[in-house]
């Protein structure tokens, strides 16, 4: 299976151009940036955000009990999200052809922690075993490696992906449609997307946190259709009948800092 077809927005200088551009744009951001060196740069393309609440007990067995699971008026949420990883690169090195460019699929839900809200990620799935191994090795993510594809068409985002290790499938095809709207604060979308920090374990079992930096997202309404989505079913999470709820965001471009471990006054 083709790792992914040609990106439509710019190339890699552009990406690490605007990478590094973002840093100027501040004031949306909930707490400061780190004031030591960003570590990694990424853009992601044609991302799709699709949200399905679930009651907060079926996430509390899968998250560690000293990371609390964020709500939304009483509701938990948990997301599919692919997308295209695009100049992939260490703050040292430019982006590499072969392992800066890769589809990513990411299943996740929200935690904040002393005062920083940041996002608890349940599996990441990438077409680069390359990245998969860094990620694994760099930030204790749940990284895996999967066969993938991206077509593009028109508008119209065709995307497939099944991991190599577990059953875990999404064969799903999506576009945005309506106009780009950044989220007020105190929005569902908003809570949902504005989080500028991860949260992981390390291999000691110690709460972990990177940040990340990024221009406020801008968010279309988006229509979906997924053909196949089996990506929660390792977690024994069976998702509402009902359809998830859809937004896209055609660019982000992303700094990412290196782990820290969470200080005790903020667990």
């Amino acid at each position: 299976m083709p790792a992914c077809f040609p990106a439509r927005r710019g190339g890699i200088r552009s990406a690490v151009r605007r990478q590094q551009d973002s840093r100027v744009h501040t004031a949306h951001r909930p707490f400061p940036l780190p004031r030591t060196p960003w570590v990694m740069g990424q853009s992601w393309l044609d991302l799709l955000f699709a949200h399905w609440p679930v009651p907060q007990a079926a996430l509390r067995q899968l998250v560690p009990d000293s990371v609390p699971i964020d709500t939304f008026d009483g509701t938990a949420w948990i997301a599919v999200t692919p997308f295209e990883v695009v100049g992939a690169h260490p703050r040292a090195l430019p982006p590499l052809p072969g392992v800066s460019r890769f589809p990513e699929l990411n299943v996740r839900t929200y935690t904040t922690i002393g005062g920083r809200p940041g996002i608890w990620f349940f599996s990441l799935d990438a077409a680069s075993a390359a990245a998969v191994i860094a990620a694994r090795l760099t930030y204790h993510l749940p990284y895996r490696h999967a066969s993938m594809a991206i077509s593009r068409a028109g508008g119209r985002i065709g995307y497939r992906s099944r991991a190599r290790s577990v059953t875990a499938t999404l064969v799903a095809s999506y576009e945005p449609v309506g106009p780009p709207s950044t989220p007020a604060p105190g929005t569902l979308e908003h809570f949902l997307t504005e989080r500028y920090c991860l949260y992981t374990l390390d291999a000691r079992r110690r709460l972990r946190r990177a940040d990340i930096h990024h221009r406020p997202w801008s968010l279309q309404p988006a229509r979906a259709e997924l053909a196949e989505n089996t990506m929660t079913e390792p977690l024994g999470i069976q998702l509402p009948a009902d359809g998830p709820l859809l937004h896209f965001a055609a660019r982000q471009d992303v700094l990412i800092w290196p782990l820290q471990i969470v200080p005790a006054e903020d667990r």
